[in-house]
């Protein structure tokens, strides 16, 4: 009874196609998991049936790039409605600013003689929501670079040569578009953020959760962030952030969140569409066996 609730495919910045990563969910035997694509929702369909085809829940999600204090946050959504008319404008918004910094960074690594075509960058992300990691992998793909670590430390990491920086929205105006799509706003890895001091003003704009199980938390920051999330009534999630083999290897399997997570996440998105009068579509709850 576990679940995965951090998980990318190649609709965004991953590289497993949405049934693939089911595939790997049902393997393992997860009651549960949710795909959080950058800025996207639209692997989420597929995702659906093919977690549905093998009996396991899916929770449509997307990870959301904010900016609180001068400090990068990633906001979680959980149980959104992909057909929310204001979530899908933004969504679009988002991709259309991703694509245009790809043409940044390769109009910047074409000044510093790097022959890499930006056409070659949208050919293999093949999506709407493309970022740094498909840039990375066009320059080893083209042979520019020997490797996705070369890529980003000689071009493409904060303060190298070809870096731009991303777009963000302020954290409390993610709350509040996640919120208005019906969906639970929920830190990504705070562990990895250094910024443990705007978890009171993020609590304070309306945020239900923390996820305080991820790959990259020590056992010391799991306990840390629980005992947060305790303290100020959160929400606790958690995952592997699963990009698939782009980093070596699959992290699908070796984060699992007790189902418990789930039931909760659930029971407040419900409280909360009963308490606003607003009717929530069947998709944007779970899809779950019968």
């Amino acid at each position: 009874m576990f679940a995965d609730l951090h998980l990318h495919t190649n609709f965004s910045d991953g590289t497993y196609t949405p049934e693939e990563l089911a595939g790997h969910a049902i393997r393992l035997r997860f009651k549960a998991v949710a795909l959080t694509d950058h800025d996207t929702m639209e692997g989420c369909p597929r995702m659906a049936a093919a977690c549905q085809a093998g009996g396991v829940e899916f929770i449509p999600a997307s990870e959301l790039t904010t900016e609180h204090a001068g400090h990068e946050l990633h906001m979680l959504g959980y149980f959104l409605d992909a057909k929310n008319e204001k979530l899908t404008t933004d969504l679009a918004r988002f991709q259309e600013v991703r694509r245009n910094r790809i043409y940044e960074m390769v109009e910047k690594l074409n000044q510093l003689r790097i022959p890499l075509k930006v056409e070659a960058v949208f050919k293999l992300a093949n999506c709407d929501s493309p970022g740094r990691p498909h840039v990375a992998r066009a320059l080893v793909q083209e042979r520019l670079c020997g490797s996705l670590d070369e890529a980003f430390e000689r071009f493409l990491k904060k303060g190298k040569p070809a870096w731009v920086p991303k777009f963000k929205i302020s954290s409390a105006e993610a709350i509040a578009l996640i919120h208005q799509a019906g969906g639970l706003a929920v830190l990504a890895h705070p562990g990895l953020n250094h910024t443990d001091e705007v978890i009171p003003d993020l609590v304070a704009a309306g945020m239900d959760g923390i996820e305080c199980f991820h790959t990259k938390h020590s056992t010391s920051m799991t306990q840390r962030y629980l005992e947060i999330a305790d303290k100020h009534r959160l929400l606790v999630t958690g995952g592997s952030d699963c990009h698939g083999m782009s980093k070596g290897k699959p992290l699908i399997g070796g984060i699992k969140v007790p189902y418990e997570c789930v039931e909760r996440l659930r029971e407040r998105v419900m409280k909360r569409a009963v308490e606003s009068g607003v009717m929530l579509a069947d998709d944007a709850i779970v899809n779950r066996k019968s």
